[in-house]
């Protein structure tokens, strides 16, 4: 009952980007720079591994927008408020650990546990001006909040830049290991993303080499 409580333990961290990747989130669980990647991270202070992932859709769109100093190219944003789907995976982690890698994301210090009453009370909650800086919870799963952060900003507020074919590939690389969706749907799907779209064809994103 706890875990159900305003405060639970426990969340599903969602990852709509290159996190939906086990092996490129286990270097912002445990610390490293992972392979492609230009810096790395701290880790969080709790370093287990999420006690599962399970693929998950969620009602919006992704989209790719400004300039990764990681991956070059677009980075990977959520309007939870634009028509269409969204792949994603869930991953349920703690409260601490969920904090650390939103803070990484937000290229500040891992360390602090978030409040998370306003996002839990009322679906987005501001940290900051900053992309990954919003907090979002689009839904529940076994009774404990499904969270993910993005822009503050909507998909037509911004102008849309392709995303890298590393950066691309981590994603494509992510959806396929849950094995919810097939390759087809995978690539169709990436290639259609607003910033993607009309620079990566679906062939051209099937046919990305695989990231380890």
């Amino acid at each position: 009952m706890a875990e159900q409580a305003s405060e639970p333990r426990r969340v599903w961290y969602t990852s709509y980007g290159s996190n939906t990747h086990l092996g490129r989130l286990a270097h912002y669980i445990g610390g490293g720079r992972p392979p492609g990647a230009a810096r790395a991270h701290p880790g969080c202070r709790d370093r287990r591994p999420p006690a599962v992932s399970v693929p998950v859709e969620l009602t919006g769109a992704l989209y790719f927008a400004t300039e990764s100093l990681l991956w070059g190219g677009g980075r990977a944003f959520y309007d939870p408020d634009a028509p269409g789907r969204v792949l994603a995976r869930a991953h349920l982690v703690t409260v601490g650990q969920f904090s650390d890698i939103a803070a990484q994301e937000m290229y500040r210090e891992p360390g602090t546990d978030l409040d998370l009453s306003r996002v839990l009370a009322t679906g987005r909650q501001s940290l900051g001006d900053g992309r990954y800086e919003t907090l979002v919870r689009p839904g529940t799963l076994d009774g404990l909040p499904l969270l993910t952060f993005t822009a503050p900003w909507h998909l037509d507020d911004v102008p849309w830049n392709p995303p890298s074919a590393a950066y691309l590939g981590h994603l494509r690389a992510g959806l396929r290991e849950t094995g919810a969706w097939d390759p087809a749907t995978i690539a169709a799907y990436l290639a259609a993303c607003p910033g993607a779209a009309g620079h990566w064809s679906a062939a051209e994103v099937a046919a990305l080499d695989d990231v380890s």
